[in-house]
């Protein structure tokens, strides 16, 4: 079996590939996004109430699905617009490397661990990294998986969550 995976990609291996930063969080977006969350169906009262001192968001709440205040590098210094950044082989190109010649790619498994809740007022940094790559043959030839991690902490340092997903490319 003919390894898809390069000398530079093993190397890049354990890299950061993309840093991204939230704006603060403000009630409004916690609002917003839990009257999407449960539409049809109305947020749960605790969302719009001003009992509370801060807003805790949903877990799924996601402070970049809107806009991201800095993001490193810039995806479009290597190539890669906006709607790209899903692509199968963006974090190869964002790390200066090519990506293997496969033409297909299809999400597979996705795995998130929480933290600390993301709360009002609270400015969220993502590292997204490269954990690691296998292969493996199958019916359509060689299978290659690839592992990613973003990782989000909070401004106090604090672990807010974790997202392991795979792509397979064949």
């Amino acid at each position: 079996m003919t390894s898809a995976v390069s000398a530079e990609m093993a190397a890049a291996i354990g890299s950061v590939y993309l840093r991204d930063q939230s704006y603060p969080v403000s009630a409004s977006d916690i609002r917003r996004w839990a009257i999407a969350v449960h539409w049809p169906d109305g947020p749960p009262a605790r969302f719009l109430s001003r009992t509370v001192e801060k807003l805790v968001a949903p877990e799924e709440f996601n402070p970049f699905a809107w806009a991201v205040a800095s993001r490193s590098p810039d995806p479009e210094e290597f190539g890669l617009r906006e709607d790209e950044m899903i692509a199968a082989d963006c974090q190869e190109r964002l790390l200066g490397i090519s990506p293997p010649a496969m033409s297909t790619g299809l999400f597979g498994a996705y795995s998130v661990s929480y933290g600390v809740p993301i709360c009002e007022g609270d400015s969220i940094a993502s590292q997204s990294s490269l954990r690691g790559y296998s292969e493996r043959e199958s019916r359509r030839g060689l299978l290659l998986t690839t592992t990613l991690e973003d990782r989000w902490i909070n401004q106090r340092g604090e672990f807010v969550k974790s997202v392991v997903r795979e792509i397979v490319r064949y």
